[in-house]
């Protein structure tokens, strides 16, 4: 090692190949109404009374909150039938997804996810000092014989979300089970339910029954899509006790907010406010799906609450000119390029003022019409 090597702190290796995550960015020059359609965000808002919870947690900012989150974690038990001691809760399920790399996961180690998963999978195992290892998709789906051939000795971790960002495809319960019974069983499967509750596929579950029936299944979800708390950063996991004992082991005790904690027992327990939130997106999903289609676009079929859609590669109807356009009329959607789909845009349901105004810029952009 060089004496310049030695002037200043160097991270470890592995650190430096991280692709900082950027998020769907928030706005852009327009004189027209901005409408955010960039971060899966649901139109619908929290429900009133986690935001009730959250103001009576203002009253009382002087003190710690409580370090285990007993009241969220027992609220998400009594939602779902779960023994609270198996769900850990943090700082949105990113942070879950990171502390299984961290805690599964060293130099030598492997850590697999699909071709077009997630960004955070790959920057967890990176900074647990792993190697990411991506499995190929069919159809932009997750392929199951793919995943299994390439798992190898070194594979510690296997992250799979379903549905999938930004995609918007699923895997069947029987594939995942198949996947689960053709890992070995010293390889933890994280299956991400972000998206679990906008799904109405007779076929689909998250997978809560095999989390409960196996040693090496974790289930993440988040309180930042359907139920609004993205701001409070709120997310949770229930695992084998073994996997929950490991994760709280590296969990800061006060890694949630009192107010985070709050709402989120509350917006759980306020099932009429998902349930309007799975109707306004049932109602919506099919419509700016077929309506770009109607455009001559292709659209990657979605049971998540937002639409992968294809441009063509000719000069002026390609993503980036699409994504320039719609930014001047006001509509913020979502480059993928970081996901390997540059010629691609995510866009997320919004209200219904803001996908009519979607559909309409769109409509103008392949029409050839000035911004």
């Amino acid at each position: 090692m060089s004496a310049s090597s030695l002037a200043r702190p160097t991270p470890r290796p592995g650190v430096m190949a991280i692709d900082a995550y950027v998020p769907g960015k928030s706005g852009g020059p327009s004189a027209h109404k901005v409408h955010k359609l960039s971060s899966n965000e649901t139109p619908l808002g929290a429900s009133p009374a986690a935001i009730a919870a959250m103001r009576e947690a203002a009253g009382r900012l002087e003190l710690y909150p409580d370090g285990t989150s007993a009241l969220l974690r027992t609220a998400i038990a009594k939602r779902y039938g779960l023994d609270p001691a198996r769900i850990v809760c943090g700082a949105g399920s990113d942070e879950l997804l990171s502390f299984l790399a961290y805690a599964y996961v060293g130099p030598g180690d492997e850590g697999l996810y699909c071709e077009h998963g997630f960004l955070v999978y790959r920057i967890a195992i990176l900074a647990a000092g792993g190697t990411p290892v991506v499995a190929p998709e069919r159809d932009l789906t997750a392929d199951v014989d793919a995943l299994l051939a390439a798992v190898s000795e070194r594979t510690r971790i296997v992250y799979i979300a379903n549905p999938n960002n930004p995609t918007g495809t699923y895997l069947p319960f029987d594939e995942v089970r198949r996947l689960h019974a053709g890992l070995p069983p010293h390889v933890l499967l994280v299956l991400d339910g972000a998206y679990a509750e906008y799904v109405r596929a007779n076929d689909y579950s998250a997978g809560l029954d095999l989390v409960l029936d196996a040693e090496n299944v974790v289930m993440t979800r988040t309180f930042s899509k359907i139920h609004g708390l993205a701001a409070l950063r709120v997310g949770w996991m229930v695992a084998p006790a073994h996997v929950a004992d490991a994760v709280n082991r590296i969990r800061g005790p006060f890694n949630l907010s009192a107010a985070g904690i709050a709402a989120g027992a509350a917006a759980i327990a306020d099932e009429a406010h998902v349930a309007a939130a799975v109707a306004h997106n049932e109602a919506w999903l099919p419509r700016l799906t077929e309506g770009a289609r109607a455009l001559g676009l292709t659209v990657t079929p979605s049971v998540g609450n937002f639409v992968l859609i294809h441009f063509p590669e000719a000069p002026g109807r390609s993503a980036a000119e699409a994504d320039s356009f719609l930014t001047v009329r006001g509509v913020i959607v979502r480059r993928v390029s970081a996901y390997g789909l540059p010629n691609a845009l995510r866009v997320t349901v919004g209200s219904a003022e803001a996908n009519e105004a979607f559909l309409s810029a769109l409509s103008d952009f392949v029409r050839g019409a000035d911004a």
